[in-house]
């Protein structure tokens, strides 16, 4: 999208996504989604512009920004240097090991990706033909960019309405960050609308609380403080009020037709052959060439926390004849000899060896192992339709995630019951009732949300994530909490660096 009179506020902010010409910042017009003119005033098609803010959702999608540094951070996945593949400067290795600095190019896409999202959102919000149907959306979307910028980072970013796009933005603490983002959602939660059936992918009240339960129950975190009743009793309050509820079948949430599950509460659309998010990494990071679908032989988890799952948890292993027929191996985490679809015919390496995954692995790998070091993970059920540009939305919130804040803001001394719902999480997996203790949550957030980009957030919240761990053997210094701010960010005066950096 082009704009006018950008350079010096994208430069501040390091969005440099959005290609603006220095030569002649005058005279470029964009698509007709904006145009802003020498005087700042804005004037754009809100409906297209708010169509990228929930585009910008994708890039939640893949396997690297915002998702790398929530799970490749911690104890869930590594992405090991195998060969000559998959080194990137170490950057996959360097957030596994908490070494990343500055400069680090997930770090800084996500900086850029998350706070582009939020000038388009800011661009709808100050429209002056926007509908109130668009206003409430785009205010939700601004709150959901901005939660990940507070967690991630800390400081965010902002400039008041109606200020010059030629100053320096200014800058919120994090705990005026998330003080701000809390009261905007309140504000708006009676105008959002009720859940489309079968759409998860549109803004909507169960998603405002389900959000206003995740931001009270990491406020602690936030600002530094001691979990309070009165915030865990909100988290309490915020979960009963949603409408949702869970799945019979765990993979129901992650199949190609996944919209049809009342257990998405939020989510990003994608279309089989059409429009849609870099989807099909979901199972290519980590599958192996030979592989149905042929994966890029990335990414995998490690024993200590495969070994977590119990022999008859379905969320680690899962079959279907549809499956094994198309597949060949179950979804899930996937150990030992892999086949053909059918299941039947072993498959080899490219060295014409038997591909055997196994959980023995290290950060750099090599020679016969290069192929089948560490267990490899498959969250989503591949569309045999289309393997590549798949139609499986990607969950962005789940109704379980919801339950189990519920139970621990209830452990941390909020008011409420917590009924059955341990036992209703464990009995759909197979597997019995994780006990109701806060150790005893933590697991089973480990178990339930694998790979689904909530697992650096739990373990800082929990205080495992500095811990030393399988191919990490030492404890973290406390800095490695937030990520730096972007080198090239800090144009801006009015950022600092984070402390340690």
């Amino acid at each position: 999208m082009k704009r006018k009179n950008l350079f010096k506020g994208f430069l501040y902010l390091s969005l440099v996504s959005f290609g603006v010409s220095c030569t002649d910042l005058e005279e470029e017009v964009l698509d007709g989604e904006s145009y802003i003119d020498s005087s700042g005033t804005t004037n754009i098609n809100p409906s297209a512009v708010l169509e990228s803010a929930y585009n910008g959702l994708r890039d939640f999608n893949g396997q690297g920004l915002m998702y790398a540094m929530d799970e490749l951070s911690t104890d869930a996945m590594v992405g090991p240097t195998r060969g000559g593949d998959w080194d990137d400067n170490g950057s996959w290795r360097q957030l596994h090991t908490h070494t990343w600095a500055p400069d680090h190019v997930e770090v800084r896409g996500a900086w850029n990706s998350l706070l582009s999202n939020v000038y388009n959102c800011n661009l709808v919000i100050e429209s002056s033909t926007v509908t109130p149907s668009q206003l409430v959306q785009a205010r939700f979307l601004r709150a959901f960019y901005y939660y990940n910028v507070i967690d991630l980072f800390g400081q965010v970013p902002y400039r008041p309405a109606g200020s010059s796009l030629l100053d320096d933005p200014k800058v919120w603490t994090r705990t005026e960050a998330t003080t701000f983002v809390i009261s905007e959602l309140e504000a708006i939660l009676p105008t959002l609308p009720a859940r489309v059936t079968g759409d998860a992918s549109i803004a909507n009240i169960d998603a405002g609380h389900f959000l206003l339960a995740k931001l009270y129950l990491n406020k602690s975190v936030f600002l530094g403080s001691s979990f309070a009743a009165g915030d865990m009793t909100k988290v309490v309050q915020h979960v009963d009020a949603m409408t949702n509820s869970l799945s019979a079948n765990y993979w129901n949430n992650f199949a190609p037709n996944n919209n049809t599950s009342n257990e998405v509460v939020f989510s990003s659309k994608n279309i089989q052959g059409g429009a849609g998010g870099n989807m099909q990494s979901k199972w290519r990071m980590g599958t192996h060439y030979n592989q149905t679908p042929s994966g890029w032989n990335g990414f995998a988890t490690v024993s200590e926390y495969y070994n977590r799952f119990g022999s008859t948890d379905t969320r680690a292993k899962y079959s279907t004849p549809s499956i094994i027929s198309n597949i060949g191996n179950p979804v899930g985490f996937n150990v030992g000899q892999q086949y053909a679809p059918g299941g039947v015919t072993p498959l080899l390496d490219r060295n014409n060896n038997p591909l055997f995954f196994t959980p023995a692995l290290t950060l750099i790998t090599d020679g016969l192992t290069l192929e089948t070091a560490g267990i490899r993970g498959m969250k989503y059920i591949p569309d045999p339709g289309n393997q590549g540009n798949p139609d499986n939305d990607l969950v962005l919130m789940r109704y379980s995630d919801a339950l189990l804040m519920k139970v621990e803001a209830i452990l941390r001394g909020g008011s409420g019951s917590a009924g059955t719902i341990l036992a209703d999480i464990a009995t759909r997996s197979g597997v019995a009732a994780a006990p109701n203790t806060l150790d005893g949550v933590y697991l089973e957030r480990g178990r339930e949300l694998w790979w689904e980009g909530h697992r650096r957030n739990d373990m800082i919240r929990f205080g495992t994530f500095l811990n030393s761990r399988e191919l990490k053997p030492y404890n973290s210094d406390p800095k490695f909490t937030i990520y730096p701010i972007p080198a090239d960010a800090l144009f801006n005066a009015n950022l600092k660096q984070n402390p340690g950096y």
